[in-house]
């Protein structure tokens, strides 16, 4: 793709999310959300192959149907309140909107488009896709909290933690595997999202900073099947065990950073008297967990068949970029000022 098309996409894509965290108006974050959606469909079939014409179609019909429901709902509220306004919401037209929203942000029941998007454009799309495409859907359901179905609310993310776990276990390619653990931490998100919209915030800085700096990882390796990563160590013996705990990480195990959201939001629900709500929480992310693991040990604990002339590869491979350095360290290390972070949220 000519490189100046791709910085006006890209652009686009930066001024479509502007523009709908800084609406107070449902009509203007719609538009936001079309330009966000518009922009990213040229980037992804930047690579004129079967596969990526397809996930392009497919995630246009999907969050043109979604962008529909959205636009549909806001006026049918304005025709009840008379105002455009995004924190004045009747019930019904909330619910609906609630879905619409969700259903761009990926989470189930309305997962079906997101791994096969994700599976059949670039890493580097693919990290486009699960991190700032995520912003402009996350921010309105975050100024509209208030007015959200608590059941409804809880009942996709108990779903949505289920799925993510539950279709990540049977995947070999690693790209559908990042879209299920998407799916799970977005459940995550928006279980909690009604108690405290601070947790969820927090939860998806977390989440955007993980899930950027496995995607660079993979990226810097060029791995997209789950054998390939079992070759890192003969391309970047450096990144190999960083991304063992990255994965760690996105598991959410202690002491990385990763444990902090799933710590915080299971405290604030026992804090909400809704302990069996964690519980159900704590026993689905166990499903994630298995998949994590399984990658863990591919990439850590198994030697990929090799000859001499494989073992100083690394000296010939590209070095990783600097930036895929300082996320990977955020994403394993930023658990011990949690508190200090919090403070501000």
């Amino acid at each position: 793709m000519n490189p100046l098309a791709l910085s006006m996409f890209i652009i686009s894509l930066a001024i479509g999310t502007t523009i709908t965290l800084s609406s107070h108006h449902w009509l203007l974050a719609w538009i936001g959300l079309e330009i966000n959606t518009l922009a990213l469909i040229p980037v992804m079939t930047k690579s004129p192959h079967p596969r990526a014409v397809e996930a392009a179609t497919k995630y246009f019909l999907t969050q043109a149907t979604a962008s529909a429901l959205v636009l549909f709902s806001a006026l049918i509220n304005a025709w009840h309140t008379g105002e455009w306004s995004l924190t004045l919401l009747m019930s019904p037209p909330s619910i609906s909107l609630s879905i619409a929203l969700m259903m761009k942000l990926g989470l189930a029941p309305m997962h079906f488009w997101m791994p096969e998007v994700l599976q059949g454009i670039p890493l580097s799309t693919g990290l486009i896709l699960s991190t700032w495409q995520k912003i402009a859907p996350m921010s309105l359901l975050l100024q509209i909290h208030s007015s959200l179905n608590l059941e409804l609310m809880t009942t996709i993310g108990l779903v949505s933690i289920l799925i993510g776990g539950w279709g990540g276990i049977n995947q070999t390619q690693l790209r559908k595997i990042m879209a299920f653990s998407s799916i799970g931490h977005l459940g995550w998100m928006v279980l909690i999202l009604k108690f405290s919209p601070q947790l969820t915030i927090f939860n998806f800085l977390l989440y955007i900073i993980m899930t950027a700096a496995m995607f660079l990882a993979l990226m810097t390796i060029n791995a997209t099947k789950m054998p390939e990563i079992a070759t890192s160590w003969a391309k970047t013996p450096s990144l190999a065990p960083i991304v063992m705990l990255t994965l760690l990480s996105l598991a959410g195990l202690p002491p990385l950073t990763g444990f902090a959201p799933k710590l915080l939001i299971s405290m604030e629900l026992i804090k909400q008297n809704a302990t069996i709500l964690a519980a159900a929480v704590m026993l689905f992310s166990l499903l994630a967990l298995f998949f994590y693991l399984r990658l863990t040990y591919i990439s850590s604990l198994t030697l990929s068949p090799n000859n001499s002339h494989s073992l100083p590869l690394w000296h010939f491979f590209p070095k990783a970029p600097a930036f895929t350095a300082v996320l990977n360290t955020i994403a394993l290390l930023f658990f011990p000022i949690t508190p200090t972070i919090f403070i501000f949220l």
